[in-house]
């Protein structure tokens, strides 16, 4: 089964505001060739219902995220039914890839798609939950959204999900607006 491409913003779009992160790509994504194309999953609805995206994105546009500054990897790109499958190799170097590609894009803000992945990442054996975090990847402020999934019995509807990619809106905005005073005041 073919990997899935990052989805990055092309040549004179500006910088990336956003680097959304998943753990890996499903099964249907892998078939399908596009990121979160699982039958019933709400992530591109959440992007629109968010404001993260001016229109709701069918998961073929998902190359149109780059027209708004949004870049999209997994932390491993192999396609399975499930993150278990994934190997202890597979996922240390799922972090020393997305390390190179967070310090080569230099988002404003790095959002983990889930709990696990943020956990996996930061090598963490729990954490306080969805939101903004302390930590930075190549100065990247960083952000977890839950997993869309509606496997996800944490967040288990569309309404206790999008509050948080509501939260991840305006935390990318107040970081470009911090951003653009500093830049004024340099």
């Amino acid at each position: 089964m073919p990997r899935l491409k990052d989805v990055l913003p092309g040549p004179g779009l500006g910088p990336t505001r956003l680097l959304l992160v998943g753990i890996n790509p499903g099964l249907r994504s892998g078939t399908e060739g596009h990121h979160f194309a699982g039958n019933g999953n709400p992530f591109w609805r959440l992007l629109h219902a968010s404001g993260l995206t001016p229109r709701l994105l069918a998961f073929s546009e998902d190359e149109t995220l780059g027209t708004f500054g949004i870049a999209l990897t997994n932390l491993c790109p192999r396609p399975t039914r499930s993150a278990a499958e994934l190997s202890a190799s597979e996922l240390a170097r799922g972090r020393r890839a997305l390390a190179r590609k967070v310090d080569r894009l230099r988002p404003g803000v790095v959002a983990f798609v889930g709990l696990t992945i943020y956990r996996i990442f930061f090598r963490l054996d729990r954490s306080d939950g969805a939101g903004p975090k302390p930590d930075r990847i190549a100065g990247a402020r960083v952000f977890v959204v839950p997993n869309p999934s509606g496997l996800n019995a944490s967040f288990p509807g569309f309404a206790h999900k999008v509050i948080w990619f509501q939260a991840l809106r305006d935390f990318v905005e107040a970081h470009e607006a911090m951003a653009r005073t500093v830049r004024r005041e340099d």
